[in-house]
């Protein structure tokens, strides 16, 4: 069955405010995560968006075969690696939800 998942990344206001330098980093790894999902067993598809009235939340929209699949990506060791790196420098974890089509 085919899924969608929605992940949330927020950059706190105080993070923004204190150092604007970390945008570039943050759109380097997000590029990165998507390459390493387009080599992904099951990944459709992704975007990410950037909320206009909110410049500091991002939602990124990816599309996978299967629960399993993306559970695999979940998995992935460089995936995790990556997400860490995006993380640490927003300051807060990025929140997931898992939808199917019914």
């Amino acid at each position: 069955m085919t899924i969608r998942v929605l992940m949330t990344r927020k950059i706190p206001q105080w993070t923004a405010a204190m150092d604007v330098s970390i945008l570039p980093r943050l759109s380097q790894l997000l590029i990165e995560l998507r390459n390493l999902a387009n080599h992904q067993p099951g990944y459709i598809s992704g975007e990410t968006l950037r909320n206009i009235d909110d410049r500091n939340e991002y939602l990124v929209i990816s599309t996978w075969k299967s629960r399993e699949a993306w559970e695999g990506w979940l998995a992935n060791q460089k995936r995790v690696e990556t997400e860490s790196q995006v993380d640490a420098l927003m300051g807060t974890s990025t929140t997931y939800k898992v939808y199917s089509y019914d």
